[in-house]
């Protein structure tokens, strides 16, 4: 998949727990939509451009919900 698309979707999902006040259970929120909507192969490909693109284009929650709980999210 586009990582672009990616990026973009993963900003969308951002965008809609940014309005959680607590900013750790938003990343969580995140994490947890990524975890239960995105195939492997999706997570797979987000965790490599953060890792290799320092998650350039991804939102501060994004990046931390990929940072904090990345263990969960590898596939």
């Amino acid at each position: 998949m586009d990582i672009h698309h990616l990026v973009h979707m993963a900003n969308n999902i951002g965008a809609f727990f940014a309005a959680e006040p607590d900013k750790a259970k938003g990343a969580q929120g995140v994490a947890n939509h990524i975890k239960s909507f995105w195939e492997p192969r999706m997570r797979r490909q987000i965790l490599s451009y953060l890792d290799e693109k320092s998650g350039e284009g991804l939102s501060e929650l994004v990046l931390a919900a990929l940072r904090t709980h990345r263990k969960e999210l590898t596939p």
